[in-house]
């Protein structure tokens, strides 16, 4: 019998998609999918095993109508489809996860953040194992966007696949035939948008804990009209506070881009050191208890834990120790 990824551009109504990760991104395609009339959509995700996390994943996905697997290659045996969407450093270690259980003649469309180097690895590793692997460089935040987020495609199946793509809803286009173009762009512009994130942040703490934010703001608005300074920094606090760790390690692998490109990536291996300390922050309960979300508010958090890590000098298992201490303290222990 001949599957629906062998026959060409399917009807949405036969599609069989599967997801490799259902965090933020997945759950929105998977619902938007699932609204579109596909056959199914499942998923799979590590965290189903975590026993912290794995309760609100399930919510999470039950209530998007996704059906969740044990396993990726559970997930992957019968999709036409399969969409990759976890964090960057785990792109290599997903697509080895489907590789054996692949359907001969599916589609991998992968929308990680990482290296061209990377993503031409994941390529050959997808091929040998008789599948299409499709790169995709999602060139801005999801959540607003959805389904319809400007995405740009590479590779050898990325043709052939646009198509289906489009009937599915997604607003997507052909980069290049080739392997890595489309990382390469995605990465090249997350050095200049997650590194103006770090800035705003550094910056903003800074002008915050002189008192000297609303001066800063207003010379910045006057040699850069065209940007709202106030508005962005709630969104890049509030979006670094959330998806930092993401952020980090979608950094690496743009450090890493750079690296394959000759360059030493000094300022891009700095924005990835900013983006992981927020993560850090975060996780250690800075922001846990933060009800206005307002820049100068989270400014004013991280300005606290900054002042009581410098006041207390203590170690970062004893009592008084900020969280700022703490972590300043593993990275001490890592070098």
């Amino acid at each position: 019998m001949t599957s629906v990824a062998e026959a060409g551009a399917p009807s949405v109504e036969t599609l069989r998609i599967a997801l490799i990760g259902c965090g933020e991104v997945g759950t929105i395609f998977g619902r938007a999918l699932i609204a579109r009339g596909v056959a199914g959509v499942v998923a799979y995700d590590k965290l189903m095993g975590d026993p912290v996390r794995s309760g609100a994943l399930r919510e999470r996905a039950s209530a998007a109508g996704i059906a969740l697997r044990e396993s990726a290659s559970a997930v992957v045996a019968d999709a036409d489809l399969v969409i990759s969407a976890v964090t960057a450093s785990e792109t290599r270690a997903a697509v080895d996860s489907v590789a054996p259980a692949l359907r001969r003649g599916a589609f991998v469309l992968d929308v990680n953040s990482a290296s061209p180097r990377v993503k031409a690895a994941c390529g050959d590793a997808i091929a040998r194992a008789g599948g299409r692997y499709v790169e995709a460089a999602v060139m801005t935040s999801v959540p607003p966007y959805g389904i319809q987020v400007p995405m740009l495609l590479g590779g050898p199946a990325a043709t052939a696949l646009l198509p289906t793509l489009a009937t599915l809803g997604f607003a997507a286009k052909v980069a290049s035939e080739r392997f890595g173009v489309a990382s390469a762009i995605k990465m090249s512009r997350s050095v200049m948008i997650k590194g103006l994130e770090a800035l705003v942040i550094e910056s903003y703490v800074t002008a915050r804990r002189y008192g000297v934010e609303d001066a800063v703001i207003a010379s910045l608005a006057e040699t850069f009209p065209g940007i709202d300074w106030e508005r962005n920094g709630d969104y890049f606090f509030s979006r670094v506070i959330q998806h930092g760790q993401r952020r980090a390690e979608e950094m690496r692998e743009a450090a890493a881009t750079v690296r394959e490109a000759g360059l030493e990536p000094l300022m891009t291996a700095a924005i990835a050191e900013r983006q992981q300390w927020l993560a850090d922050l975060a996780r250690t309960g800075t922001f846990a208890t933060a009800g206005d979300t307002a820049w100068r508010a989270q400014a004013d958090r991280i300005a606290a834990d900054v002042k009581a890590a410098s006041a207390a000098r203590v170690g970062p298992d004893r009592p008084g120790a900020s969280a700022v201490t703490a972590i300043h303290a593993r990275r001490e222990d890592a070098r």
